[in-house]
């Protein structure tokens, strides 16, 4: 049996804890919520549990596709099993449609769609504000070898061709969403959630937001977005 050890790492939205067993942590989901590189704070009841359950989902169908995760199970509505990794400190984003900063940077509408999806790298640095990388500033500060960061890019179109059809099975466009990887035995493993803290989700009809940016943007029915989505995906699930 598995028993939950001592306390690693407190993040924004999850904490991570040792196991018994020395091939397994435990990540607990949060309620609290930030934005704005953590100046915007607030709590959205029951969206740890939310995020946890999403996620275990998206992994599981990643999984059967063929594409490493660090998933090993739901334990409870808030905690999931994980193999350990050695986080990768660079975070890939992929962008079906514009959206969010890309706007800002590129001067393009919201929603315009993209040709073809646009793959991105950002430090994984709190204290820099995560600023966006190129591939040589990425091998030049260490972070990733030229072989790791093809293996990140081809990882994350790979996640990108295999989620954007199960999300639309469920009436939900993937914007755009953030990846994290990490090492383990040598292979190159996806980590972190996939949820709506982490990915745009609209709805294919009306384009409503269904994900942090109603957060985000003081919009409210947060909870019910998160709601929304984790019972569209349990209902495609059955």
């Amino acid at each position: 049996m598995m028993l939950k050890g001592e306390k690693l790492h407190e993040g924004k939205a999850k904490i991570v804890y040792a196991t018994s067993d020395p091939d397994r942590l435990i990540i607990e989901y949060k309620d609290t919520a930030t934005a704005f590189d953590g100046k915007k704070r607030g709590i959205i009841p029951g969206k740890g549990e939310l995020n946890n359950l999403i996620s275990a989902y998206l992994f599981t169908r990643l999984e059967e596709a063929g594409i490493p995760t660090h998933y090993r199970g739901t334990l409870s509505g808030h905690e999931m099993a994980v193999i350990p990794l050695e986080i990768i400190m660079v975070e890939v984003v992929v962008r079906n449609i514009a959206a969010g900063s890309l706007c800002k940077r590129l001067g393009l509408e919201e929603g315009t769609a993209m040709p073809e999806p646009v793959v991105e790298f950002y430090y994984k640095d709190d204290s820099l504000g995560d600023p966006l990388i190129n591939d040589d500033h990425a091998r030049v500060l260490g972070l990733v070898t030229g072989a790791e960061l093809e293996e990140l890019r081809a990882q994350a179109r790979r996640v990108n061709a295999c989620l954007r059809p199960v999300l639309r099975e469920a009436g939900l466009e993937l914007v755009d969403f953030k990846l994290e990887f990490g090492r383990y035995k040598d292979r190159v493993v996806l980590g972190d959630e996939i949820s709506p803290d982490t990915c745009r989700f609209w709805d294919v009809s009306t384009r409503e937001k269904l994900d942090k940016d109603r957060f985000r943007r003081d919009m409210g029915g947060v909870e019910e977005a998160y709601r929304e989505v984790y019972a569209r995906l349990m209902k495609q699930g059955r």
